[in-house]
């Protein structure tokens, strides 16, 4: 299996948890959760009422995840005008982003991190150089006097 088949696969795994799937695995199972997923949004919107929550996320590997989940729910990302390309605005419940939204982005986030970095060591070591090691540590640079 190459590997970005081994993230999709972590993806739908990850989908499954948060959803309370118990077989991960089949795609009926992940299309279920994803709807008790959307339901417990739904449940939540009325009890417990959204907030305006800004996020900062400068990366935009994460940024894109992280729309593309909201997008997912159903719910809807915006921006404020002249804020900045790397600011999310999103209309949650609370409990809803504290319970399912953050959680399952940290994990995507941490697995696609994992991911591309991977990829990106990868290609440098077969196209560039294989040392892609961090750089050693002088005591002394010739820049201080």
């Amino acid at each position: 299996m190459n590997e970005e088949t081994l993230l999709r696969e972590k993806i739908r795994k990850l989908e499954a948890l948060f959803a309370g799937a118990g077989t991960p695995g089949e795609k009926d199972a992940a299309e279920a959760g994803l709807e008790r997923i959307r339901a417990r949004l739904a449940e939540l919107q009325t009890s417990d009422p959204p907030i305006e929550m800004q996020f900062s996320l400068s990366d935009p590997w994460t940024r894109k995840l992280f729309l593309a989940l909201c997008r997912r729910y159903g719910l809807k990302p915006y921006r404020i005008p002249r804020q900045r390309m790397t600011t999310v605005m999103l209309r949650v419940p609370r409990k809803f982003l504290d319970q399912v939204l953050w959680p399952e982005f940290k994990e995507l986030s941490a697995a696609l991190r994992r991911y591309l970095d991977e990829v990106t060591t990868r290609v440098i070591r077969e196209e560039v150089h294989r040392d892609t090691s961090e750089a050693r540590e002088e005591q002394q640079s010739l820049l201080t006097p």
